[in-house]
């Protein structure tokens, strides 16, 4: 189902779309590609009307000054929140996740799980990583800085139309010429994406933040 042209979900739309056989909706809040948080009345509407479970993902969570929709898991036993370890938290590569739910969502995934749970290496670096929240916090303090320096350089460019606001650690970018733009980059080293062709999207790239050296690049 499409976004609105402010990169919202369509409730009215959703609903309309669903069937009697439709069991799960995901919502990405921050979103990608656009980076934009889900309205949270967008996720209560959906959460107290559709008959069926309602998954927000928050891969990009930590990069929002806004909360996020954990603190709707009491008023929706049908709600899903799930994240992750391989964003703010630096760790994509031990491949970890989280899903909050109720109790009753939770019963139902340990009946259906494989036997074995997460492999102990996954679990001891998890773990190691959680006993170090400041870091984290740092880090994700510093690509903010740098996400506002971006969004303001970029929206100085004669090249640029305009700049999304994003809770993501990245931009979207409209630009005059996204595959010229992205060719050259590609040239210079510099790898970003290219959505020109993506719904809502036309025209854009999307830029991830990186580290002061590489913004400065």
């Amino acid at each position: 189902m499409s976004l609105t042209p402010d990169f919202q979900p369509d409730v009215a739309a959703i609903l309309a779309a669903a069937t009697p056989a439709s069991r799960i909706v995901f919502v990405c809040s921050p979103n990608n590609p656009t980076g934009n948080l889900a309205d949270p009345e967008a996720i209560r509407r959906l959460a107290s009307t559709f008959q069926g479970i309602v998954v927000v993902d928050e891969a990009y969570i930590d990069f929002s000054t806004h909360t996020g929709a954990l603190e709707l898991l009491p008023e929706f036993p049908n709600l899903i929140v799930m994240q992750t370890f391989s964003k703010a938290w630096g760790m994509a590569g031990i491949r970890l996740g989280m899903a909050f739910a109720s109790k009753e969502i939770i019963h139902l995934f340990n009946k259906v799980k494989p036997p074995y749970n997460i492999n102990q290496l996954t679990q001891e670096k998890a773990l190691e990583a959680l006993q170090r929240p400041e870091e984290k916090d740092r880090m994700v303090e510093i690509l903010l800085r740098e996400r506002e320096k971006l969004e303001t350089d970029f929206g100085k460019l004669p090249s640029v139309h305009r700049v999304y606001p994003s809770d993501a650690n990245f931009l979207l970018v409209r630009v005059t010429d996204p595959h010229a733009m992205y060719t050259y980059l590609v040239e210079q080293g510099i790898i970003v994406r290219n959505r020109a062709n993506v719904h809502l999207c036309e025209g854009s790239l999307r830029i991830s933040i990186g580290t002061p050296k590489k913004t400065r690049r």
